[in-house]
């Protein structure tokens, strides 16, 4: 049996920093098992090259959530990253660490350590924000780059114009002293390349003597002796590759994701002895919260044909692509440099409540039927809208005992009459920006819903024939104290009532935060390397500037 001091399960953001950190003194052997190949796809470099990995096999788990009401009876494609940088090798690289607020309401739940101005520390220590931004909150020294989107565009200052006139402010830096506003977005792209987390910590780490990277090595199941788990077996190539068995002298660290990390307690034994019964796995320690409070953004996008203005979907496809490929090779701003999304908005859904609970995308660029993978043939626009903390949640559950089938998942969206109300409020503010005098000149109709489409019912019918996924699932091994019936792991990421293992990824999220996930992984990851090795936090950030940034709106809950 080979071991090692920390055995972490899979490459992802959380899971890369972890591995760099914890092996960085030399004292601790670490081996990071990663389900995927490694990461040499040069569409996982080239930033654009997200939509040739949205659907691909080798890099994605191409996971689909399960039918539901409000998405018409379709399965929903949920991809996930499946090599070295897991999701943040796939995504659309945008860097949104979300509101105080989300990490207030955190703490609020019982969870000591993570309240706003203790994790901004963590965001801090990992980031190197490229430009400018206050450093109270912004990170100066770290190993990941963080730039501001340099490719401006017609539509977008036509967006950003139109937002303004509608009473939506212009922010400098949603990632700094206040989210709420619009603005262009924020990136983990430099030099041209994407910065993933492997790329970020993983890479500089690769050299260690103590620190081993196994790729292709799917975790089968945990190793449990009496309440300690002590390992974990793995098949090493797949289905048909070589069973292996990895001792932990010390812990057992998921960082598998938040379908993965469910899917592995589960098929270990671990969670609601009913549902473990239903596969036919014998219960070895319950706890009925895994695979529960599952949560996702839930958007519908808007298609607008556009005129007097030239969109990507003109210049990244044929031989308009061939003059960006050479600004992309002579890293001058290119459409092979820029994010998934170029402008963002927060705002609020009505005017009584005091913090912004709805979010808007902006892309001058249109999707065949509103799916993020291929580009229409008409010069087009998008605007996706979605609640930014949806109260709706579902479940991860086992579909049976082979670790190699793909679990049910269930995100419920929209279930909660809230979230429907919010992102209702949200396809209305669209239609707002979209009749500015800014805007006007650039639209030559609305592709979808179409302005046939008027009344509350008709829009919600809309969002059931389109609403899609932003990729941000979270919350299926929720953190919070063990008084808690549906907690997972404790505040210091600890599986309650079981030794040895520890869960650090987007599952431990309690509630959804407004932004992205990728920052707040890294963020976790950096924090839950702390909590292993014992080291103090760092002092929580604690000025007048930032104090009432994070009291501003009162309650989190």
């Amino acid at each position: 049996m080979d071991s090692a001091d920390y055995v972490i399960v899979g490459a992802g953001s959380a899971g890369c920093v972890l591995a760099n950190r914890l092996s960085e003194d030399g004292k601790f052997t670490v081996c990071l098992l990663e389900a995927g190949p490694p990461d040499w796809n040069p569409y996982i470099h080239i930033p654009s090259g997200f939509m040739k990995l949205m659907n691909h096999p080798t890099y994605n788990w191409c996971y689909k959530s399960e039918p539901s009401e409000w998405t018409g009876g379709r399965a929903i494609p949920v991809p996930r990253g499946k090599t070295l940088g897991g999701s943040s090798s796939i995504n659309g690289n945008v860097f949104t660490r979300g509101n105080s607020t989300d990490y207030n309401t955190w703490a609020q739940f019982g969870n000591r350590g993570w309240g706003y101005a203790d994790v901004l520390p963590y965001f801090k220590r990992y980031e190197t924000k490229h430009g400018a931004g206050d450093d109270t909150y912004r990170g100066r020294k770290g190993e990941l780059a963080v730039t501001d989107t340099d490719w401006h565009h017609p539509l977008c200052e036509a967006f950003i114009e139109g937002a303004v006139s509608v009473g939506i402010p212009r922010t400098s830096d949603y990632n700094g002293a206040a989210q709420e506003g619009v603005s262009y977005t924020q990136r983990t792209i430099f030099n041209k390349l994407r910065v993933s987390s492997a790329r970020a910590f993983l890479a500089p780490a690769r050299s260690r003597p103590n620190l081993r990277v196994v790729t292709q090595a799917h975790a089968t199941s945990l190793v449990i002796e009496g309440k300690r788990v002590t390992g974990i077996r793995y098949m090493k190539g797949g289905r048909k590759g070589t069973p292996r068995t990895l001792k932990a002298n010390r812990e057992v660290i998921l960082c598998s994701g938040v379908f993965n990390s469910a899917q592995l307690l589960q098929l270990s034994g671990i969670g609601d002895p009913q549902q473990l019964a239903n596969v036919g796995i014998e219960t070895r320690h319950a706890l009925r919260g895994v695979g529960l409070n599952l949560r996702d953004h839930y958007a519908n996008r808007f298609t607008v044909r556009v005129k007097n203005a030239e969109t990507l979907n003109e210049r990244a496809q044929g031989l308009k692509l061939i003059p960006e490929i050479a600004k992309w090779v002579l890293k001058r701003p290119s459409v092979l440099s820029l994010p998934a999304t170029s402008v963002y908005a927060f705002w609020r859904s009505n005017p009584d409540i005091a913090n912004s609970d709805l979010q808007l995308s902006f892309v001058p660029a249109s999707y065949e039927l509103g799916r993020q993978a291929k580009l229409d043939s008409f010069p087009g626009m998008s605007i996706a809208t979605w609640q930014q903390r949806p109260e709706s949640s579902g479940y991860v559950r086992l579909r049976s005992a082979d670790p190699f089938e793909m679990p049910i998942i269930q995100p419920n969206y929209l279930d909660s009459e809230i979230d429907r109300a919010v992102v209702l409020a949200g396809m209305k503010t669209v239609r707002k920006i979209l009749g500015t005098d800014a805007m006007a000149r650039y639209c030559d109709g609305e592709d979808f819903p179409g302005a046939h489409v008027r009344t509350d019912d008709e829009l919600m019918a809309s969002i059931r024939e389109r609403g899609t996924t932003t990729f941000h699932p979270a919350g299926s091994c929720k953190m919070g104290p063990a008084s808690d019936p549906l907690a997972v792991v404790s505040d210091e990421l600890r599986v309650h009532g079981l030794e040895g293992i520890r869960i650090a990824d987007a599952s431990i999220m309690p509630r959804m935060i407004s932004a992205n996930l990728n920052a707040a992984c890294l963020m976790i990851g950096e924090k839950a390397s702390d909590i292993v090795r014992g080291r103090p936090a760092p002092e929580p950030v604690i000025e007048s500037g930032l104090h009432d940034h994070m009291t501003r709106g009162g309650a989190a809950i």
